[in-house]
């Protein structure tokens, strides 16, 4: 199929649309987009449908009812409608979930997401498998990733979970941010916790999670990059002594800095192929075609003025973050900080302002009025924090 076809992405919405349509928009391309991770491809229909959604025209309910009676009153079967099904239902499973802020960090929201993404598709949505795996892979010439024999994986979860949410990213440069991120998604992804959909679970609860440290990640890298993002999660799993291989996280870390940081490494698969022609031997940064490896943390913005990528020009916000620092304030205390009396205006100029642009986050993000609700630098506002008290 071509890449020209009208339904295929959605630009468009994306450039010129209304706020809810460019949201819609970017959630649909991420889904449709982590298809490709196994190899699947959404039907016409899909792309069809989703447009009438990111127009407003019909609800995510409707979107699955259409899907699913699509298939069911099909008369002529085509030979791949059973993988063009599972992907239409799997997208719209995705989009939906995308469209939430929610986030149960835990194994059970990890097993819960994995249900909610294969709804109707796999019998077995949801749970742990109860066999060893192995999957030979394009980037190591057929041989396979090791994976978690499938007696440990609730504990494997567990672990690496309990790990992260135990991790504190309080002066943590930017550098060491990129590789901490990037080892979780790893050690997360080799556990491969279920018989199908590891990759695509693993990619959705990342989005997620990263959301909720204050990172804006609703751009087009999953979409347009999620067979890079497989085979980098396979490099980083793989070591041969024979061969003379050693893991290379150095890939996932490349695409984790162009999503979080603005960077433009090169993300083509043929750089992570373990046996790649003298041509693919260099992955360059293409913001600097001198590239020899060194790292970025600035970006340029479209008026051509070079920022950090954490940098804002709302005073409000600064303010903010220089009262918050490393603690933890209920309104009353950033307010008394701030020197405002009025609480509409600090929520209006600043308090809403900072968590919409992902700098501050509630401690309790999923009860908003809870009664000891207070508000935290996220990981993006640590880091800033860091810049302008240094």
């Amino acid at each position: 199929m071509s890449d020209n076809h009208p339904y295929l992405n959605f630009d468009e919405y994306i450039r010129q649309g209304e706020p809810s349509q460019k949201e819609k928009a970017l959630n649909w391309e991420t889904a449709i987009g982590l298809q490709a991770v196994d190899g699947l491809r959404v039907s016409d229909y899909l792309r069809e449908t989703a447009q009438k959604h990111i127009e407003g025209e019909i609800s995510s309910d409707e979107v699955k009812r259409r899907i699913k009676e699509y298939y069911q009153t099909k008369t002529k079967r085509e030979p791949d409608d059973y993988e063009c099904q599972e992907a239409d239902s799997v997208s719209s499973n995705i989009q939906e979930i995308l469209a939430t802020n929610t986030l149960d960090f835990s194994v059970r929201g990890y097993m819960a997401l994995h249900r909610k993404i294969f709804d109707g598709v796999f019998k077995h949505a949801g749970q742990l498998r109860k066999c060893d795996i192995s999957k030979k892979e394009w980037a190591l010439e057929w041989d396979t990733v090791d994976y978690l024999f499938w007696q440990d994986l609730h504990r494997a979860l567990e672990y690496d979970i309990a790990k992260e949410r135990e991790f504190s990213y309080k002066g943590i440069s930017q550098d060491d941010l990129i590789k901490h991120i990037a080892r979780f998604t790893s050690d997360l992804w080799q556990i491969h916790a279920f018989g199908e959909g590891n990759t695509r679970t693993t990619a959705v609860f990342i989005i997620q999670y990263l959301r909720s440290l204050g990172f804006e990640v609703t751009n087009d890298m999953f979409a347009k990059h999620s067979w890079y993002f497989r085979n980098a999660l396979v490099r980083a799993n793989y070591k041969s002594a024979v061969k003379g291989i050693d893991y290379s996280p150095i890939y996932l870390e490349r695409f984790f800095r162009n999503l979080l940081l603005g960077e433009q490494w090169d993300l083509r698969n043929r750089y992570l192929h373990i046996h790649h022609t003298e041509e693919w031997r260099i992955q360059p940064n293409l913001a600097d075609p001198t590239s020899t490896g060194q790292v970025q943390d600035k970006y340029k913005t479209s008026t051509g003025q070079v920022q950090d990528k954490f940098h804002t020009d709302n005073q409000n916000i600064i303010d903010l973050i220089k009262v918050v620092g490393e603690e933890e304030m209920s309104v009353k205390i950033m307010m008394n900080g701030i020197g405002l009396k009025g609480r509409d205006n600090f929520l209006n100029l600043y308090l809403n302002q900072a968590i919409t642009e992902g700098y501050i986050r509630m401690l309790y993000p999923d009860k908003p009025h809870h009664p000891r609700q207070k508000y935290l630098l996220t990981v993006k506002g640590l880091s800033l924090y860091k810049e302008i008290t240094r």
